[in-house]
């Protein structure tokens, strides 16, 4: 009887790490200390709404508090009672909720909180009563951006109720830019102006000057010196990006804190005419090497940029090909080396990797939502 010859098996392949962003605690510390030099008081709210911007956020608000910065800012009070159930015992505030949130929980566990209309007023003064506690408060103006905030005319009513209830205690009084990115645009100066206008009517009340005031978003901390006032509110900047078309972060002198990297995890020769992925909206040109990469939009890996995008592999560029998948993605390579369980770099660190202002341009978007889009299930690693 003929026994059949042995297969021949391959060599085993040093196990692959597969997606993976790596954040950097040293160049959030930079970013904080690069951002207070705008602020001429050395006050910075360091802002880790959604998710710290993509980056983890309570990661980041542990490092921006230990950095020295002077609050930690969050959109919501969900975002804040997290933060506060994880330990985080920073000055902390939060400026969005809805009619009819509780607000006990925010209040006893010392958040500040942003009151932008009168029935947000009215609730914090309903939770401070209950808990026995005094409410800090930040009084929200709408200066021009037409979102919340109270209309200029009844900023200064809204200040002396704040003022003259003893379960309250006006902290800060706050605005946001409509046009920041665009530091020339006319409406910075009008919306600067006014905010400046009725802070000083506001501050004639007794008990209101010592209330901090902020305006600056990152755009407008890095560009316009009028408007640090009392603190500024970066978000974007502390990460490493720059808020601002045409300037990169390095001319901010900002150093970006997350790279993104994954593995090749197959390879295979494919003749001319041979799609790739879904659709097929991609065939190769000639017999070329496909790699797959684990790694989608199930992550946060914008499908948007499918036909454009490029990685890293070996120290150069390959396009992406075909359509991004929820899990995974092609790369086609064409004759380069690349081996198993090869290292691909989406978004990273050295000379000639992609950045997030690369992705923000192959999908069509801003830098802001190629991180704020990185996904829960994506393993982070602090460095």
């Amino acid at each position: 009887m003929t026994v059949p010859s042995k297969p021949d098996v391959p060599a085993p392949t040093p196990a692959v790490t597969p997606l993976h962003a790596r954040v950097s605690r040293a160049a959030l510390e930079h970013n904080l200390s690069r951002l207070r030099e705008q602020s001429p008081s050395g006050r910075v709210i360091a802002v880790v709404k959604a998710n710290a911007y993509g980056h983890g956020m309570l990661e980041a608000a542990r490092t921006f508090a230990q950095a020295g910065a002077w609050r930690i800012g969050v959109a919501t009070v969900e975002e804040a009672l997290e933060l506060r159930g994880a330990g985080l015992d920073a000055p902390l505030m939060a400026w969005l909720y809805g009619p009819g949130a509780e607000l006990k929980d925010a209040v006893a566990q010392d958040i500040e909180l942003g009151v932008s209309t009168g029935h947000a007023l009215e609730q914090v003064r309903l939770a401070a009563r209950a808990t026995g506690r005094q409410a800090r408060v930040h009084l929200k103006l709408d200066t021009g951006l037409g979102r919340n905030g109270f209309v200029l005319t009844e900023a200064v009513p809204a200040a002396r109720v704040i003022v003259e209830a003893p379960e309250l205690a006006l902290t800060g009084v706050f605005s946001h830019l409509a046009n920041a990115d665009w530091p020339d645009d006319e409406a910075n100066d009008a919306q600067e102006d006014l905010f400046r206008e009725v802070l000083a009517q506001i501050r004639e009340l007794p008990g209101a000057q010592d209330a901090v005031a902020h305006l600056a978003n990152s755009p407008a901390a890095l560009t316009r010196p009028s408007a640090a006032f009392d603190a500024i509110r970066p978000g974007l900047s502390l990460y490493g990006l720059s808020p601002l078309e045409g300037r990169s972060a390095q001319d901010l002198g900002l150093r970006p804190a997350l790279e993104l990297h994954s593995a090749v995890v197959n390879l295979k020769r494919v003749p001319a005419g041979h799609g790739a992925s879904y659709g097929l909206s991609y065939r190769a040109p000639e017999e070329t090497t496909f790699a797959l990469v684990p790694g989608g939009y199930g992550d946060g890996i914008l499908r948007t940029a499918s036909g454009q995008a490029e990685v890293s592999i070996g120290g150069r560029r390959h396009p992406v090909a075909g359509r991004i998948a929820m899990d995974q993605f092609v790369v086609d390579v064409g004759d380069a080396p690349v081996r198993l369980g090869e290292p691909v770099t989406l978004i990273g660190a050295e000379e000639g990797d992609p950045g997030a202002d690369d992705w923000a341009r192959w999908a069509g978007t801003i830098n802001y939502e190629v991180v704020t889009q990185l996904a829960a299930r994506l393993r982070r690693e602090w460095t």
